[in-house]
């Protein structure tokens, strides 16, 4: 195999991995139950 394909599969490999390892992190939500504002009526 000549260097440059060599290349482009080591590049492709690490592109894969970096873009897996990535998705490891997980990601914390937090939930805030949504209160309605008090409404006061003037008028």
């Amino acid at each position: 195999m000549s260097k440059s394909l060599k290349a482009l599969i080591a590049l492709g490999f690490v592109a894969i991995v970096s873009a897996c390892g990535g998705a490891e992190e997980e990601e914390v939500v937090i939930v805030e139950p949504i209160e309605e504002e008090e409404t006061f009526d003037k008028f």
